[in-house]
């Protein structure tokens, strides 16, 4: 996993602009081997998004002994998803690099809330999963927030390399915004061709999700 991000991270890094903001959605356990590529190949590490989401495995007792141990986890059960926030450096300040390249910062919830750290966003359910059933469908409700944060003045194009569900471009779609999605299943690619409009459609219920 660490080899297959170090050469992502190689090839990733001369397409972005300045300032440009990397999101990457891991697990607790192998967060470390997602992210260190990452920095190595010269990407800030600028915090960590945590999903709070409720339905991730982890808690269960010893394998053939729940039994004889039942009041023993082999390990914490997961109620978050992290992900990873990195951006390429900046030309100068931020500010210096908002006006030439029109990134470098997350776009605010509204004048007088900041884009948080802290997500809630359940399964994605009904409508979303009969439109996209992929293994790995995220909420639009989740998709929208990051997709809106990571083009600050509604500038670029969003890439999403790993599109399989089409929801990461469903999300740009449904904001206005340009995107790239990629997937070298083939299958996955189909799926995510047709269900990207009909996500694009669907209402979201957070406010924080919706275009100002």
């Amino acid at each position: 996993m660490r080899d297959f991000f170090r050469e992502f991270a190689v090839r990733l890094f001369p397409l972005l602009v300045p300032g440009a903001h990397v999101f990457i959605a891991t697990n607790p356990l192998v967060s470390h081997l997602v992210y260190e590529p990452l920095i190595a190949a010269g990407l800030e590490k600028r915090g960590e998004l945590i999903r709070v989401v409720h339905t991730l495995r982890g808690g269960d007792r010893p394998k053939n002994a729940h039994e004889e141990f039942p009041e023993i986890s082999v390990m914490p059960k997961s109620c978050w998803e992290p992900w990873g926030l990195f951006r390429k450096p900046c030309e100068g300040r931020v500010a210096d690099n908002l006006r030439k390249w029109k990134t470098g910062g997350l776009r605010r919830i509204s004048a007088t809330e900041p884009f948080k750290d802290l997500l809630h966003a359940s399964p994605a359910r009904g409508a979303e999963s009969v439109i996209a059933p992929h293994p790995s469908l995220r909420p639009q409700s989740l998709m929208r927030r990051l997709v809106r944060a990571a083009l600050p003045l509604r500038d670029g194009v969003l890439l999403d390399p790993f599109m399989g569900s089409g929801a990461t471009i469903a999300a740009a779609s449904a904001l206005g915004l340009r995107s790239i999605g990629i997937d070298k299943d083939a299958e996955f690619f189909a799926l995510a061709s047709k269900a990207v409009p009909r996500l694009a459609e669907l209402a979201v219920k957070d406010s924080d999700a919706q275009a100002r």
